[in-house]
């Protein structure tokens, strides 16, 4: 891996210290993983793929086998050990791909490469970036639940405190909450804190301030049907014990699986036990999103046009009805992937 590492750098023409610089570490660092006298890290690994061009398989191989060797290679029974392993990860890895689309893991690694591009980006370009992002997330989300406000109503009404003749003061209240709803989650990202239920209900009785005070922030108490969906909501005597199973899942799966799979996975689960009488779909996508700011990626931005809007719904269908999960997760990695290109595209503009 070390020459891997010295030969990928000397060849973009870098020197030690810029390198650094660009992966936001010492110098000094660098000198010793080109020596062997250190290890970097995975996401250190990661960024230094991206950075170098050097192909992510080869580097990563490189690693984990540099890794292994580091930790058990002078123990006598290593290579019984190995064999063992080896049969243990055959086994995990098969059934991993039985439960997992065969192109996710493609997916996720460039996703991972985008996101350590990303995390290479000066932090001065990413404000502007930013406010742009959330003010296409805020009219898309609502898009995608019936309001009828475009991109340039929305940024009107949020950032000028106009009103759009002709539009509902819901439609109004709807993009104006969601906006403050975006800044509640990174309130939360920059806690860096894990998941409560006090900051989900936080969340929803943002959405529905003003519109349904009565069901803000709070539980529904009535038997509901989803819109399109032959799959029914618990009653809501169950709520309070699936929403305890909801956290209980976050936390015993929040640091196993990967950012994307975690926040995909939480989308689902709430969406399915739609707890609110109303805005389940954008505390959902709120939830999810917070997950991926926490972890270091950008807002999945999921489109409100007919044709996305029905892929969404349908693979959210699949996962309820079949309780199989693969088609959304691989949606939202689709979706979160475009995301982190425009936002690079942006940033280079």
């Amino acid at each position: 891996m070390k020459t891997l590492i010295k030969k990928a750098r000397e060849q973009k023409g870098l020197k030690t210290r810029e390198l650094a610089q660009l992966l936001g570490i010492d110098q000094a660092l660098i000198s010793k993983f080109e020596s062997g006298r250190r290890k970097p890290t995975k996401e250190q690994v990661i960024k230094m793929a991206s950075l170098l061009e050097i192909d992510y398989e080869t580097l990563m191989v490189a690693w984990l086998k540099e890794k292994i060797v580091h930790e058990i290679g002078q123990d006598e029974f290593a290579l019984k050990a190995l064999q063992l392993a080896e049969e243990e990860i055959r086994h995990l890895t098969k059934r991993t791909s039985s439960t997992l689309p065969t192109n996710l893991a493609d997916i996720l690694s460039q996703i991972d490469l985008l996101k350590a591009k990303l995390d290479s980006l000066p932090q001065s370009k990413g404000y502007r970036i930013s406010q742009s992002l959330e003010l296409q997330y805020t009219f898309e989300s609502n898009r995608i639940e019936g309001n009828s406000l475009t991109l340039h109503e929305t940024d009107l009404v949020i950032n000028k405190g106009l009103t759009i003749a002709g539009k509902s003061m819901r439609e109004h209240l709807e993009a104006i909450n969601h906006q403050e709803a975006i800044g509640c989650i990174k309130e939360l990202m920059i806690k860096k804190t894990s998941l409560i239920e006090s900051d989900l209900l936080a969340i929803h009785n943002l959405i529905l301030r003003g519109i349904q005070p009565e069901d803000a922030g709070r539980y529904r108490k009535v038997p509901i049907e989803i819109k399109g969906s032959s799959s029914i909501p618990p009653q809501p005597y169950l709520i309070a014990k699936e929403m305890d199973n909801y956290f209980i899942w976050y936390k015993a799966n929040k640091d196993k699986v990967h950012p994307l799979i975690l926040a995909a996975e939480m989308h689902e689960r709430l969406f399915n036990i739609h707890p609110f009488i109303d805005g389940n779909g954008r505390t959902s996508r709120l939830i999810m999103n917070l997950i991926l700011l926490q972890h270091g990626y950008v807002i999945a931005n999921i489109k409100g046009d007919f044709e996305t809007k029905i892929r969404y719904y349908e693979t959210l269908q699949i996962a309820q009805t079949l309780n199989n999960k693969e088609d959304f997760i691989l949606f939202i990695a689709q979706v979160e992937k475009e995301s982190l290109e425009r936002y690079l595209a942006s940033s280079s503009q």
